[in-house]
């Protein structure tokens, strides 16, 4: 509108004050025109546009919270290994604990000349032997003990053998000296 005010001045005419002051308010009201049809496109466009958006807004948070899950089920994994190491280290630790203190009691029960059960254990399975020995020697002789062999004398069952229920269990110490010397 401007660039045809300024080609008609520049024809030599000097435009009149009505026509230009009407030149003035067609171009007014057009520019009015044209941003009410900007802002009709915009708000007509504009809906499309936020729904576009929204579309796009719910994709992405669909990602995301899975992306988040992921990762939280992967730091849970992390952390139950962890823990799952950390039981088990802190359960060996126990375990050599427990064996050394074990070990220690024996030594030291062991010095005192006390029996340990598998010292006794260890006795019960020799006088088993000896039992049956005597018991085979009676029998070769002629003599039983039911039948009036030795006055008083029965022969002694051989009872069960008690199995050691620790896991891994070692050799017992030996008996005492002073046990040594009552047994020859």
């Amino acid at each position: 509108m401007l660039k045809k005010a300024k080609a008609e001045m520049g024809t030599g005419a000097a435009p009149r004050s009505g026509d230009l002051a009407k030149m003035v308010r067609d171009s007014s009201h057009q520019i009015w025109l044209a941003g009410l049809g900007a802002f009709a496109r915009a708000q007509a466009e504009g809906t499309k546009v936020f729904e576009t958006l929204v579309k796009h807004g719910e994709h992405l948070e669909r990602k995301t919270r899975q992306a988040a899950s992921d990762t939280a089920a992967a730091a849970r994994g992390a952390a139950k290994a962890t823990a799952k190491e950390m039981q088990d280290m802190a359960g060996g630790t126990w375990d050599k604990l427990e064996q050394v203190f074990e070990d220690r009691v024996a030594r030291a029960l062991s010095k005192l000349g006390i029996f340990t059960q598998n010292d006794v254990q260890r006795l019960a399975v020799r006088v088993d032997e000896l039992s049956a020995a005597v018991n085979r020697l009676l029998k070769s002789t002629g003599g039983t003990s039911k039948a009036g062999g030795t006055p008083g004398f029965k022969p002694v069952k051989k009872p069960a053998a008690k199995k050691s229920a620790a896991k891994g269990a070692r050799k017992p110490p030996s008996a005492p000296k002073s046990a040594r010397r009552q047994s020859a």
